[in-house]
């Protein structure tokens, strides 16, 4: 009998076992596809910006490439076609800004360093218009220096305090009574770098040594801690004879999680999780890299513990998250796991001679190879530049920084130490470094409530978005529905029609827009009398907490200052013209309703002095009538007359007030091209076009609409010309013109082919000294790479 017993419950303890796989693989799929919903049609873009070098006098040019890649696989992404570039002081404030176009996801562009700038540190970021729906702390940030010489430097006031501060981040986010937890922190010094020269210790309430430590690299590391239930704990740093800094640990929770990771070998990471005053059950682990989901795994926690192995295959490379879920699919424990990339491509960048005399030729090979030798063909930007006091090697590298810097929030000193160095004191740093500034509050909440991420600003696939707010003058509230017209005057037709949203929003998508000009915005003047536009400005208005670095000069640049202030004011007087070329950008100069219906030009024509007569007399497609003391203009087809009067411009500019375009004076216009049939632009309707094109491009001396918005608006950056001289013949070399540039090249579009090396030459200047090289960038593969070479001038 009892043998039947325990044949009988032989099959429900199976079926009990597979309901609860069923279970767990039913949760690691929720949380999956949950995650995958969230974050599909969610593009993550990263941006690289490579600067020709990272010093500046006030006067000179900086020159930048700028590299739009995806966040996850680094390939470049043709989705956005602007980024923005702006140059921020330490209070947020932009000295610069300006857009470039980019194609493909490479672009370039230059800016002039105004000489109202002050002494200092700046910021230089970068981002696209689709960037701005995630925080700015992803944006491209750099540091650059500006000097200017005809400005005293600020005084160095005394600090009132240490001058440092700490931060401690528990692993996997909390510390809990009674589990052995690791515990990293983070010093900075006032200059916003690494405090490494300090020790710290840990005390409880009674003032009691509970633990000690001391940074690793950077000001950054880590230590062993139990905390126990109802104690405070503080720590307490000391550095040189500077008064000592404390700070609170986190709170000590009676109940939770702590998770360890910790390297198993060389192919498996283990993760525990310990926990306190919490259910037994399932734990989960979850792991993504970007948007990519890598692994789910369950876990039974028994006994306050469970374990998790990882095989190191199944991570992507470069930084991947860990979220352990309770049985509730709550997020109790995170952190960031780094995995080293490897290198999958090669850089081959010499000169050929290791030392020139002024005014000589340099060649430089370049090649882009696998590790197998196998040429691979990629794009590329070159600088080559002096280095002296003021000018330090550009730590600022591509690999480093799409690998690392772009996927943590702040500042990361010295990325490239993570990748030059693979000993077992770079892999703990490393740790540190994921454990601190990779450390982030759990986000989840979104994710699994169905929520669609909601955005607020477009990728600019087409071209520039112009965006807009429109209300209502009589009301003061927002504005609906209304069609407004945005119009660039000039002899090319651009006209751009949007109508604004529920919020009174309006997004006016241009194409080609380039260079410095006048936009006029508005709305019918016969129909929409009471609402008043206003242009929003493109550039992103937040901002990232990571401090400028302070910039102090020392008597040691005195000499480096003097020679880049006289460098600057003779290339800008000697060579100004030569410096202001820009290239013609390749734009479609005929009009959005092409091709046209027919075109008079009027020279052909007799010709009448009133715009009726010219109306009446040879264009056979309109007909004008005077009704009621007002002008109406009539478009005629095979089909009869349109209804309504049709869309009249004048270079390019709406004129809706039919009695103002009677009064244009034909003798201004050189060309009249008109669509006989309903066209339809954007939200518009239009019965038939008529476009009128003066000789100047100046309306002809016509009033713009009071109502309507008229500004200055810059468009997309005019390329410049990078300027170089060449000393090819004994007549240019003995040429009496200083030649003093400490800027020998610069190339942002430099390709590689499959048939091999890409030769490259230049000419050194009169400016003698140790010259840097730097050639980066990417293949469609998203493999990235850089490379130095070097060089003396005698």
């Amino acid at each position: 009998m009892n043998e039947i017993k325990k044949l009988a419950m032989v099959p429900m303890i199976s079926g009990m076992l597979l309901l609860s796989l069923n279970g767990v693989a039913q949760t690691i799929s929720q949380i999956s596809d949950s995650f995958t919903k969230y974050y599909q049609g969610t593009v993550q873009e990263k941006i690289f910006v490579h600067t020709d070098k990272s010093a500046y006098m006030t006067g000179e040019i900086l020159w930048f490439k700028a590299y739009n890649v995806d966040a996850t696989y680094h390939k470049p992404l043709g989705l956005s076609k602007v980024v923005y570039v702006d140059v921020l002081d330490n209070k947020q404030n932009a000295i610069i800004q300006t857009k470039i176009e980019i194609k493909n996801g490479l672009g370039s562009g230059s800016v002039y360093i105004p000489v109202s700038a002050s002494n200092g540190n700046y910021k230089l970021r970068a981002y696209t218009n689709w960037m701005k729906n995630f925080s700015p702390d992803y944006y491209f940030e750099k540091n650059i220096t500006i000097i200017n010489p005809l400005k005293s430097p600020e005084a160095i006031t005394k600090a009132q305090s240490p001058g440092y501060d700490v931060q401690f981040f528990p692993e996997g986010g909390n510390l809990v009574a009674g589990i052995s937890s690791k515990v990293a922190f983070k010093l900075t010094a006032s200059d916003a770098t690494g405090l490494s020269e300090c020790r710290g210790f840990i005390v409880d309430q009674k003032h009691d040594t509970v633990a000690r430590f001391r940074p690793l690299k950077f000001g950054i590391g880590s230590f062993l801690f139990t905390p126990i239930a109802g104690n405070v704990y503080t720590a307490v740093i000391k550095s040189g004879n500077t008064p000592a800094v404390t700070k609170e640990l986190p709170a000590v929770e009676s109940r939770g999680y702590v998770m360890a990771v910790k390297d198993a070998g060389s192919t498996h990471v283990e993760i525990t999780v310990k926990g306190a005053g919490v259910e037994a059950g399932e734990l989960y682990l979850f792991v993504h890299t970007g948007q990519s989901v890598k692994a789910g795994m369950a876990a039974p926690f028994n006994s306050g513990a469970a374990i998790f192995t990882l095989d190191k295959a199944k991570l992507g490379e470069g930084v991947s998250h860990l979220t352990i879920f309770n049985s509730a699919r709550q997020p109790v424990c995170e952190r960031l796991y780094f995995k080293r990339p490897k290198q999958n491509l090669i850089i081959e960048a010499s000169a050929d001679q290791p030392s020139y005399t002024r005014r000589k030729k340099v060649s430089v090979d370049i090649a882009a190879k696998d590790f197998s030798g196998r040429v691979k063909p990629a794009n590329l930007s070159m600088s080559v530049y002096k280095i002296d006091s003021l000018q330090n090697i550009d730590a600022g590298e591509i690999f480093s920084y799409l690998w690392l810097k772009s996927d943590l929030r702040g500042n990361i000193e010295s990325p490239g130490y993570y990748f030059k160095n693979s000993d077992a004191e770079a892999d703990t740093a490393l740790d540190n470094l994921m454990l601190t500034q990779g450390w982030r509050r759990f986000q989840w909440d979104n994710v699994f409530g169905n929520k669609q991420a909601a955005f607020s600003f477009l990728p600019e696939y087409d071209g520039h978005l112009i965006a807009g707010k429109i209300t209502n003058t009589q009301t003061g509230g927002i504005a609906k529905d209304v069609v407004a017209y945005l119009s660039v005057p000039g002899k090319r037709v651009q006209l751009y029609a949007a109508k604004s949203d529920s919020t009174g929003r309006l997004i006016f998508n241009t194409r080609q827009l380039y260079g410095p000009g006048e936009i006029v915005v508005q709305t019918n003047s016969e129909r929409d009398t009471t609402y008043h536009i206003d242009i929003l400005s493109p550039f992103s208005e937040q901002f990232a907490k990571s401090p400028i670095l302070k910039f102090n000069l020392t008597r040691g640049m005195q000499s480096a200052i003097e020679e880049r202030s006289l460098s600057t004011q003779v290339q800008n007087i000697y060579l100004g013209n030569k410096i202001k070329h820009f290239y013609e950008p390749q734009v479609d100069s005929s009009g959005f309703y092409t091709p046209p219906y027919k075109t008079y030009l009027l020279d052909n024509y007799t010709r009448f002095t009133t715009m009726e007569e010219v109306l009446r007399e040879y264009v056979k497609e309109v007909w004008v009538n005077r009704s009621q003391k007002r002008y109406h203009i009539k478009v005629l087809n095979g089909n009869g007359f349109l209804d309504g009067d049709p869309l009249v411009m004048l270079d390019d500019v709406p004129v809706f007030n039919i009695d103002k375009v009677m009064g244009i004076d034909p003798l201004k216009v050189r060309k009249l091209e008109d669509v006989p049939y309903r066209y339809y632009w954007g939200p518009s309707v239009y019965e038939g076009i008529l476009s009128f094109t003066t000789y100047k491009g100046d309306l002809g001396g016509v009033e713009i609409d009071p109502k309507a918005v008229v500004l200055d608006y810059e468009g997309l950056q005019l390329q410049r010309e990078f300027y170089s001289p060449v000393y090819d013949t004994e007549q240019s070399v003995k040429n009496r013109l200083p030649d003093f540039r400490n800027l020998l090249y610069w190339g942002p579009d430099i390709n590689t082919s499959a048939a091999g090396k890409n030769q490259l030459s230049f000419y050194t200047s009169d400016q003698t000294g140790k010259y840097i090289g730097i050639v980066q960038g990417v293949t469609l593969q998203g493999d990235i790479a850089s490379q130095y070479f070097s060089f003396e001038v005698n």
